[in-house]
């Protein structure tokens, strides 16, 4: 088990990633597409983003009718380095059990396109990226995103990369909520959408659990009204208490019971103090503690407010069938049994809205007690869906598939 406190020689390791953490906020490692104050970004807040910028990565190869390529959508504190290693942290890439060679979303047959959000915080406009008109970090003066503001600089960059059809966009939690955005903004640029593990709006306890984050951010004295770049200071200890919040809603009580229970940490008997004396507090601690070393406070304000606005029935009179009437797009939504904060009857609402607007769609409810997360791990059964969901569309959309002589 992890320790909760960090050494002496770990803090000179974490100065260096918050140091990297800062820098990628402008000048990302990752591929990036600059638009000039000549290009603008419409925002749902009534402000227009301009010069802004949208960072990237890219996997596979484009085929020459640009026919195959996959947007993968990030969740909320994801990034571009969805099947890379992360610049800052050293890691594999978020989702790299799905995305590669010979996987499920096989880079030897797709292009394979992910974007750090916007709001985000390594290399996409954000709120610490530097304001062109003052020269120092946005902090709180960039306006307020939305889900649908993000999908609307992923489609410059689509256009930015000439292709005019998505063959297929993916994503789970944030992710999946971006993917019904894009079916619902943009139907006849999306062939396939494969929201996983999301909804079709944030529920108002969702939106709480958000709430509780934000102001334990904001209590922090060193988040400064947003100004902490400027001053040299970082609200860590509330960004830290943020996630941890935030965290446990990611997990099922299954999981925790399986992999902490009430095991102590590292001593024999309960301590009657208030240090970790349990594994869980420990672990709760570490998750904490890394995550303010990669994450801007402020973009966890951004991310999460712009889940909460998520909402695409209510820009059609309340009905979510209207929103996805008469779309093109084939569908697959999938869900897990022990996913408590986005659960299967959100993915069944979305499921429901697509029949009555006859749309194709399939549905899975995969069977896994690790709660939310559970679409960023080793689930064979997610894995078989997608890969035959993809297949099934690439065979749709007369695309090349394994063993055939295309």
């Amino acid at each position: 088990m992890t320790k909760s406190t960090i050494t002496a020689g770990d803090r000179s390791d974490a100065e260096i990633i918050r140091v990297a953490a800062r820098n990628e906020a402008d000048n990302p490692s990752s591929k990036r597409v600059v638009f000039d104050a000549g290009q603008p970004l419409e925002l749902d807040a009534g402000a227009s983003l301009g010069p802004w910028q949208i960072a990237y990565e890219t996997y596979g190869t484009l085929n020459a009718e640009r026919s195959n390529a996959i947007l993968v959508c990030h969740a909320l504190t994801g990034d571009q380095y969805v099947a890379s290693e992360n610049p800052i942290t050293g890691k594999p890439g978020w989702w790299s059990l799905l995305v590669g060679p010979g996987k499920p979303v096989d880079t030897n047959r797709f292009f394979v396109i992910c974007a750090n959000v916007l709001g985000g915080c390594l290399g996409t406009t954000g709120p610490a990226s530097t304001n062109p008109d003052t020269g120092k970090p946005w902090g709180l003066e960039l306006p307020v995103v939305t889900i649908r503001d993000m999908v609307r600089s992923q489609a410059r960059l689509i256009d930015h990369l000439g292709i005019e059809t998505l063959f297929a966009v993916i994503g789970g939690s944030m992710g999946g909520m971006q993917v019904l955005q894009w079916a619902v903004s943009y139907p006849e640029r999306v062939f396939a959408a494969l929201p996983i593990a999301a909804a079709a709006r944030h529920s108002s306890q969702n939106i709480a659990f958000h709430e509780v984050g934000r102001q334990a951010v904001m209590a922090d004295p060193d988040w400064a009204h947003g100004r902490y770049h400027e001053q040299g200071l970082r609200p860590s200890k509330g960004l830290a208490v943020a996630r941890m919040a935030a965290h446990i809603t990611y997990l099922s009580d299954a999981a925790l019971h399986r992999k902490f229970g009430r095991n102590l940490q590292d001593r024999e008997a309960i301590t009657f103090g208030f240090d970790a004396d349990f594994q869980i507090e420990s672990y709760l601690r570490h998750q904490g503690m890394t995550f303010v070393d990669r994450f801007d406070a402020n973009s966890y304000l951004y991310v999460t407010r712009a889940m909460d606005y998520f909402d695409i029935a209510a820009d059609f009179d309340g009905s979510l069938a209207r929103a996805f009437l008469h779309s093109p797009t084939r569908f697959c939504v999938m869900s897990f049994t022990s996913d408590w904060l986005f659960p299967t009857s959100e993915s069944k609402a979305v499921v429901r809205a697509l029949n009555a607007s006859a749309a194709n769609v399939s549905f899975v409810e995969v069977e896994s007690d690790r709660g939310h997360d559970a679409f960023l791990l080793d689930e064979p059964e997610m894995f078989r869906t997608v890969d035959g969901f993809l297949t099934g569309a690439a065979c749709a959309r007369g695309l090349a598939v394994p063993g055939s002589a295309a």
